[in-house]
C-alpha cells in the first residue's frame, strides 16, 4: 500500500506530516510519487486565516480529481479539526476527517477502510488533546538531503489574542521534555543538518507548563552541545516572555542565530489591549532595546496586523512611524482576517480596502528599509548556508547559488544569490560569499575563501 501527502499551512504542519509518514511507514505503507500513484492520500489542511482555508479547500478537490477511484481520501489538520461536521456535509468526496491529535492513528483507521471496501459516509476522527509526544525517531522525512530541519518543542498556546483560533484548535500549551527534543536534533545532525529551527506556537513559553527548571535558555544550551556545525534558529517568540537569560544565551551561544522572530502585531496600546496581546508599546520597545544593545548585530524579524476591529488613523500613524522609527531588519504585514468564533470577529469591522491600503503602505515604507539595510552589506564578507542552484537559464546566464545568511529563515527572509567558487562549497555546505551588490530583498556576490 502506498500513502501521499499533501501538505498546506505553516512549518508546524510540515513537521506534523513528517510524522505522520513515520506512521504509516511504521505500518508497512510505502510512499507513493503522486496522488494518482496512491492508495491513501491524505490532505494536511491549514484552517488559521480565510486565504489558508480556500486553498486548503482547493487542494482537497484537486485530490479528489486526481487520485484513483479505489484509494482513500483522508482530510487531517486544522481546517479537519475545526469544521469537521460541516465539512462532513459539503465533501461527500472525503473518505475519513481526522483532527490534529489523529496521525498516529491513521494508518489502523485508513488499512481498516481498505480491507473493509468503501462504504458509504465518511469516519469522522477527533481525539481529545494529548500531552504526550511522539518518540524522535518517528519522523520520515519527505527530503532527506535537506539542510535546514524544524523541531517542535511544544503544542498548543495559552495565549488568548482576540484574533486568533489557534487554542481552540491545538489545545493548551504543553512543552517537550529536553531530552527527546536533543535526542531528534542529534539525528538531524546525523541526516546531514546545518541548520535547525525550533517552533511551536509560543516557543519562548517553553517551560512554563512544568514545575521545573525547563527554559528555552537550557534548552539552548543542550541542543548547541551536539557536536557539529550548525545553526540553531527561533521562531515565533513572544516579546512578553523574552526574558534576560535567554538573550543572555543568544548572545553567548555561537550555535545560535543572532536572530529572533517576535510577531508583536502591533504598537498602539489601544489596539494591543484589543488584541489581548498580554504586553503593551512600553514592554516591547524595551525587549527591541535589550535585544539590541546585549546582543551584536541582532536581526529581529516581526509581524504585524493592520485593520483590526477599532484601530483608527492614530494607531495607524503609530505603527507606520513606529515601523519607520525602528527600522526592523525582515518584517511581514498582514490585513486583519476575520475569523469565526474569536472574539474580534464579534466586534465592528473595518472595510477590507482599508486594511489592504494600510498593509500595503507599511510595506512600501519595510522595502526602502530593507533596500537600504541589504546596501549596507555590500563590500561585506558572511558566512552562507547554500540551499541550492540556479541554473543558467533561470539566472540569465551562468550557474549561480542561492543561500542564506543566519539572519535569514528559509522560505520567508532575504536570500544571498553568488557566483560560486571554481572548487568551492556544495548545496547543504556553509561557505562565504562577498557582496557586491544588493536589492531590496536580496543580495548578490561571489564566493570566496574563509576570512
Amino acid at each position: 500500500m502506498k500513502i501521499f501527502i499533501e501538505t498546506l499551512g505553516c512549518p508546524k504542519n510540515f513537521n506534523d506530516s513528517e510524522y505522520a509518514y513515520g506512521s504509516f511507514f511504521s505500518a508497512g505503507f510505502k510512499k507513493a510519487d503522486s496522488i494518482s500513484d496512491a492508495d491513501v492520500v491524505v490532505v494536511n489542511t491549514c484552517g488559521f486565516i480565510h486565504d489558508a482555508k480556500v486553498e486548503s479547500i482547493d487542494a482537497i478537490f484537486d485530490a479528489a480529481q486526481k487520485k484513483k477511484s479505489s484509494a482513500i481520501l483522508v482530510v487531517s489538520g486544522c481546517l479537519s479539526q475545526r469544521y469537521m461536521e460541516e465539512l462532513k456535509k459539503e465533501m461527500p468526496e472525503v473518505d475519513i476527517f481526522a483532527g490534529v491529535n489523529d496521525y498516529f492513528n491513521l494508518p489502523e483507521i485508513c488499512k481498516k477502510r481498505l480491507n473493509d471496501g468503501k462504504s458509504k459516509g465518511a469516519v469522522l476522527t477527533k481525539s481529545p488533546q494529548k500531552n504526550d509526544f511522539p518518540e524522535p525517531g518517528s519522523r520520515a522525512f519527505e527530503n532527506v538531503n535537506n539542510n535546514s530541519y524544524t523541531i517542535k518543542i511544544s503544542e498548543g498556546c495559552n495565549n488568548k489574542c482576540a484574533f486568533c483560533i489557534i487554542p481552540s484548535i491545538r489545545g493548551s500549551f504543553r512543552s517537550r521534555y529536553i531530552q527527546d527534543i536533543v535526542k531528534e536534533a542529534e539525528f538531524l545532525v546525523t541526516l546531514g543538518a546545518k541548520e535547525i529551527i525550533l517552533i511551536g506556537q509560543d516557543v519562548t513559553a517553553f517551560g512554563t507548563d512544568r514545575r521545573n527548571e525547563d527554559t528555552l535558555a537550557l534548552l539552548l544550551r543542550e541542543v548547541s552541545k551536539i557536536e557539529g556545525e550548525f545553526w540553531i534558529r527561533l521562531m515565533y517568540c513572544y516579546d512578553n516572555k523574552i526574558t534576560d537569560e535567554l538573550i543572555a544565551e543568544i548572545m553567548r551561544n555561537k550555535k545560535v542565530c543572532k536572530y529572533i522572530d517576535m510577531p508583536i502585531q502591533h504598537i498602539s496600546d489601544n489596539v494591543l489591549s484589543a488584541m489581548r496581546r498580554g504586553s503593551d508599546s512600553d514592554l516591547i520597545i524595551e525587549r527591541i532595546r535589550a535585544l539590541r544593545s546585549n546582543i551584536d548585530d541582532i536581526h529581529i524579524r516581526t509581524t504585524l496586523i493592520t485593520g483590526f476591529p477599532g484601530e483608527s488613523e492614530e494607531d495607524f500613524n503609530k505603527l507606520y512611524e513606529f515601523v519607520k522609527e525602528q527600522e526592523f531588519d525582515r518584517l511581514g504585514v498582514f490585513s486583519y482576517s476575520e475569523e469565526e468564533g474569536t472574539a474580534a470577529a464579534k466586534c465592528k469591522q473595518i472595510p477590507d480596502e482599508i486594511r489592504e491600503q494600510r498593509r500595503d503602505s507599511i510595506m512600501r515604507l519595510q522595502s526602502e528599509i530593507s533596500k537600504n539595510k541589504n546596501k549596507m552589506m555590500v563590500g561585506k564578507t558572511m558566512k552562507v548556508l547554500i540551499d541550492g542552484v540556479i541554473e543558467g537559464e533561470q539566472s540569465g546566464s551562468e550557474r549561480m547559488l542561492i543561500g542564506r545568511t543566519e539572519f535569514d529563515a528559509p522560505e520567508i527572509d532575504n536570500c544571498v544569490i553568488f557566483k560560486p567558487a571554481i572548487c568551492g562549497k556544495d548545496v547543504g555546505e556553509f561557505t562565504y560569499v562577498h557582496i557586491t551588490g544588493s536589492s531590496e530583498y536580496d543580495v548578490y556576490g561571489e564566493e570566496v575563501q574563509k576570512p
